[in-house]
C-alpha cells in the first residue's frame, strides 16, 4: 500500500490556533483546511513526513481532549533540531530530547490544549520487532 492508512485525529476548542501553533512548532503543512460559516475549523489536514494528522473544532458530540487522551508520535530524522525549533516557538517540551533503550531519539512537547505530541528517530516498520520479542523472552 503507498499510502499511510491510519490518520489520528482531535479536537480542539481554537483549532484555527491550533492549526497555526502545529505548523509553526512543529513544522507541519498544511493539507487541507475547511471552515463553516461561523469560522470554526469543520476538518483540517496537517502533513507531517508522508502522514496526516486530521482536527477541527469541538462540539458536543466531540469534545475537545485538553490532554486527556494518549499522544501522537511523529517519526522525524532530527528530533534535537526540532526541538529546539518547537521551544523557540512556545512549544512546551514536557521530555528534553534522550536516547532509548530501543535506540530511538525522541523528545515530548504538548500543544497549547495540552495534547501530547512525540517526537523521535523511532520508526516501527523498520524495527526488527521479532528479535525483540526473542531477546525480552529469553531474560
Amino acid at each position: 500500500m503507498e499510502h499511510p492508512t491510519v490518520f489520528p485525529s482531535l479536537t480542539h476548542d481554537d483549532a484555527a490556533a491550533a492549526v497555526d501553533f502545529l505548523c509553526k512548532a512543529f513544522r507541519a503543512d498544511r493539507h487541507a483546511l475547511y471552515t463553516d460559516d461561523r469560522g470554526a475549523v469543520r476538518h483540517a489536514e496537517l502533513r507531517f513526513g508522508n502522514g496526516l494528522v486530521m482536527l477541527g473544532s469541538a462540539h458536543d458530540e466531540s469534545p475537545a481532549p485538553r490532554g486527556k487522551g494518549g499522544g501522537i508520535y511523529i517519526t522525524v530524522a532530527d528530533p534535537d533540531a526540532l526541538c529546539e525549533h518547537a521551544r523557540r516557538a512556545g512549544a512546551e517540551i514536557v521530555r528534553e530530547p534522550h536516547d532509548t533503550d530501543y535506540g530511538s531519539r525522541e523528545f515530548g512537547a504538548k500543544d497549547p490544549e495540552g495534547n501530547a505530541w512525540y517526537f523521535g528517530t523511532y520508526q516501527p516498520f523498520e524495527f526488527d520487532h521479532a528479535a525483540e520479542e526473542a531477546k525480552s523472552a529469553s531474560a
